[in-house]
């Protein structure tokens, strides 16, 4: 098989690892120049690394977000649809949210072109 999904599926786990430990610089250090991002909890997008610095900046100054990447899928688009745990508590620690949801990355060039929250596919095999 020519294209092997780890280099893509480590290059996210990195990705999350950075943004956990909240060190937006390595994280950005992995997107494109062009990185489109959406502002989850805001509406809308972001577009290159120094609009993402800036929406979770200010994100992290409203709540705290974690969110642990639990299954990587290569979809057939090239695309990866990434299933992760996410829990955000208000800044005094209180759970506001405690649920699985989807990230679909486009990778380019090695790099993180953009991403975007999406529902995961049902649990049907044949789906």
């Amino acid at each position: 098989m020519p294209d092997q999904p780890a280099p893509e599926i480590e290059l996210l786990r990195t990705a999350y690892v950075a943004f956990n430990a909240r060190d937006i610089d390595a994280a950005l250090a992995l997107m494109t120049p062009d990185v489109h991002w959406p502002r989850a909890f805001k509406g809308g997008f972001v577009y290159g690394p120094e609009a993402v610095r800036a929406y979770w900046t200010e994100q992290w100054n409203e709540i705290d977000g974690h969110v642990e990447p639990v299954a990587f899928h290569l979809e057939d688009d090239g695309q990866i649809l990434v299933e992760v745990h996410q829990v955000v508590r208000d800044l005094d620690g209180t759970v506001l949210a405690n649920e699985h949801v989807g990230h679909r990355f486009t990778i380019e060039h090695g790099l993180i072109q953009g991403m975007e929250v999406c529902p995961l596919p049902s649990s049907n095999p044949g789906a």
